[in-house]
C-alpha cells in the first residue's frame, strides 16, 4: 500500500482507540446519544481497522520468515520459512484489495431493503417457469441470510411459474448483494412439455430496485393518475368483487405501478406507491447516469434489464456470468439458492474497476 493509503488507516487505528476508550468512560456512557453515536462511528471503520491490523500482523510475520530464510541452513526450515512467506505475500495481496475497496466512497443504496422484480420474457411457458424458478432461488438464499420476503404482486402462469412477480425484500445489506442481479438471465434446457428431448434456450429478466422512501423521492399528487379495479386472474390472494386493486401512473414518465394482492384499496395503493417509488428513481437513475453506465457495462453491467448476464445449462450442471468470464460447475447447488460466491466474485470485480479508476 502507498504511504497516503498507511497515513489514512493509521489516523483511523487512532479514531477507533479513542472510541473504544470513550465507550469504556461511565461518564459518557450516562448520555444515550454519546452511546448511539460513538457505536456508528466505530460501525463505520471497525472492519478497515481490523483488515488493516492483520496486515500489520501478516507484514511482520513475513519480515519474521524472511530473516529466518536468510540465516537458517537446514533444508527442511528454509523450505518450511519458504510456505511462510509464500502464504504471507498472497495473505497481503487479499488484504490490500479489501482495504483499499473499504476504503472506496460506500454506494448510498447498499443498506437498503429492495423491490425484486422478475419477468417471464423470451420462451413462453417455459419462461415464466423459469422466472418461478429464480424467485425460489433467490428466496433460498434470502433465507439463508434471515431476509424476509413479502409479496408485493404476482401474476401466475397456469403452466407453473409467473409472468410476472414483484416482492419486497428486507434485512441486513440486501442491496448490497443482490444489485448486480438485474438483467436478462438464461437458460437452457430440456422443458417438462417438450416430448422431443429437445433443449430450448428461454430468459426471464430480473430487476433489483432500492426501497425510495416519500422523502427521497417527491412525488407530487398532481403528477399521479390513480385507477381502481377488480381483483382478479391467477395471483391474486384476495380475490374479490370489489374495485379494490389499484394501478397508480406517473404522468411525467408514464411509468405504472399497480397491485391487486393487498387486503384493501388502501394496502394496494401503498404496495403501488412503493413501487412506483422504485422505479420512478430507477429511471431518473439511468437518465442522469449515462457516461456511469456505460464504464458500469464494461465491468459488470449496466443492471438494465435487456442484457444477457447469465446463463443457466441444466444439462452440463453449469451456471456462467457473462459480465466477469465465471463458470460454476454447481447449477443444481446455485438453484437453491447457494449463490454467494457468484455473488462476491461480481462485488470484487466491482470493487477492482473502482480501485482502478481512483488511483
Amino acid at each position: 500500500m502507498d504511504k497516503r493509503t498507511i497515513e489514512v488507516l493509521e489516523l483511523m487505528l487512532q479514531k477507533l482507540n479513542k472510541i473504544d476508550g470513550d465507550l469504556g468512560n461511565p461518564q459518557i456512557l450516562a448520555n444515550v446519544e454519546n452511546i448511539k453515536r460513538l457505536n456508528k462511528e466505530r460501525g463505520a471503520i471497525i472492519d478497515t481497522c481490523e483488515k488493516y491490523i492483520e496486515y500489520k500482523h501478516v507484514k511482520e510475520t513475513l519480515a519474521d520468515a524472511r530473516i529466518l530464510l536468510k540465516s537458517e541452513k537446514d533444508g527442511e526450515l528454509k523450505e518450511m520459512a519458504q510456505m511462510e512467506i509464500d502464504e504471507c505475500l498472497e495473505r497481503i495481496e487479499t488484504l490490500v484489495i479489501e482495504i483499499n475497496a473499504s476504503l472506496l466512497p460506500k454506494d448510498p443504496n447498499d443498506e437498503k431493503n429492495v423491490i425484486i422484480e422478475i419477468r417471464g420474457a423470451a420462451g413462453g411457458d417455459e419462461a415464466n417457469i423459469f422466472a418461478g424458478d429464480l424467485y425460489r432461488m433467490y428466496s433460498r438464499y434470502g433465507e439463508k441470510l434471515g431476509w424476509k420476503f413479502t409479496v408485493l404482486d404476482q401474476y401466475e402462469s397456469a403452466a407453473g411459474g409467473f409472468t410476472q412477480i414483484s416482492a419486497m425484500i428486507k434485512g441486513k445489506k440486501v442491496y448490497s448483494k443482490l444489485k448486480f442481479e438485474s438483467g436478462s438471465h438464461r437458460v437452457q434446457r430440456i422443458p417438462k412439455t417438450e416430448s422431443k428431448g429437445r433443449v430450448q434456450t428461454s430468459t426471464a429478466t430480473v430487476a433489483v430496485l432500492p426501497e425510495m422512501s416519500e422523502v427521497e423521492i417527491d412525488i407530487k399528487t398532481s403528477d399521479l393518475r390513480v385507477d381502481t379495479y377488480r381483483s382478479g386472474g391467477a395471483g391474486g390472494q384476495h380475490v374479490n368483487t370489489t374495485d379494490s386493486a389499484v394501478r397508480v401512473t406517473h404522468l411525467p414518465t408514464g411509468i405504472v405501478a399497480a397491485s391487486q394482492d393487498g387486503r384493501s384499496q388502501h394496502d394496494n395503493k401503498d404496495i403501488a406507491m412503493t413501487m412506483l417509488r422504485a422505479r420512478v428513481y430507477e429511471a431518473v437513475q439511468l437518465k442522469a447516469q449515462g457516461e456511469a453506465d456505460a464504464l458500469r457495462k464494461n465491468a459488470v453491467g449496466t443492471g438494465d434489464r435487456s442484457e444477457k448476464i447469465r446463463t443457466y445449462n441444466y444439462g452440463q450442471n453449469r451456471v456462467t456470468d457473462h459480465r466477469i468470464n465465471l463458470t460454476l460447475q454447481k447449477l443444481d447447488q446455485v438453484m437453491e439458492g447457494n449463490i454467494e460466491e457468484v455473488i462476491e466474485a461480481l462485488t470484487k470485480d466491482e470493487q477492482k474497476r473502482l480501485i482502478e479508476l481512483n488511483k
